[in-house]
């Protein structure tokens, strides 16, 4: 006696699930386990969104301000300073610092986009696989249900053939209900799963454009405007040359007119 009740008791615990499996079919089975990866990388993604998020903080907009009225390495070790907590594990102050550094390193303008583009793909990558599984979700879903169907009404038919047409309603509705339930567990999967893909899209292109801005705003100083401050002593040298070529040159011409 506590065997049996200890089973029937399993049974109903678990009678729900086994009842979806018997009536939904094969297809059913399918459409859970997508269900579940759904929400585990759902669930993925906001903890890598939490965590490893390319976020403009306000000493970074800071930084990039005093960046476009100064450039220099005091900038650069402002924007790329390691924060605490959870700021630690921002990727953007280190794309942003390293923009600034090919800048004042005399990198060529397809240089410098180059570098900052693959490590703004590289700051992105982390969502979008998450991304991309969700969206692959929401597609499968609804054709699976119409595969769910499809076989329910083809078990449907095959027994009313079996019985020359004489087939019971009791016979027949094993084959309907798997078609319908297959039909509605896709759809129940897909809308979420399709929400949720939209809602990920919309703030990955929140983020891009964030990085995007920052990162014009870097890449568009230029830094002529600081000679003395050239590490190579050959170029300050043909500075100070010119310098004092052009002040001869306005001295002989004010001997001149004078």
């Amino acid at each position: 006696m506590p065997d049996s009740n200890a089973t029937t008791s399993l049974a109903g615990q678990f009678g729900p699930l086994h009842q979806l499996l018997d009536y939904g079919g094969p297809v059913m089975g399918v459409l859970l386990v997508l269900a579940l990866i759904g929400l585990a990388t759902f669930i993925y993604a906001i903890l890598v969104g939490v965590l490893f998020a390319p976020r403009a903080s306000r000493t970074l907009r800071d930084a990039v301000s005093r960046w476009e009225q100064a450039p220099g390495h005091p900038v650069i070790e402002e924007a790329g300073q390691t924060r605490s907590g959870l700021d630690r594990l921002n990727p953007l102050p280190a794309v942003v610092a390293r923009a600034m550094q090919g800048v004042l390193g005399g990198a060529t303008e397809t240089q410098q986009r180059e570098t900052v583009a693959r490590l703004a793909q590289r700051a992105l990558q982390p969502f979008e696989s998450p991304l991309k599984i969700i969206e692959v979700i929401a597609a499968l879903a609804p054709l699976l249900g119409l595969l769910g169907t499809v076989m329910g009404m083809m078990e449907a038919f095959s027994t009313m053939a079996s019985t020359a047409g004489r087939a019971s309603a009791s016979q027949l509705s094993g084959g309907i209900y798997q078609a319908l339930m297959t039909t509605a567990a896709g759809l129940v999967i897909a809308i979420p799963m399709a929400a949720m893909a939209a809602w990920m899209e919309f703030r990955l292109r929140r983020l891009s454009t964030q990085m995007n801005d920052l990162l014009v705003r870097v890449l568009s100083v230029t830094t002529e405007a600081e000679p003395e401050e050239a590490s190579d002593p050959v170029t300050q040298a043909e500075v100070k040359r010119v310098n004092l070529t052009e002040r001869e040159r306005e001295k002989r011409f004010a001997h001149a007119t004078g």
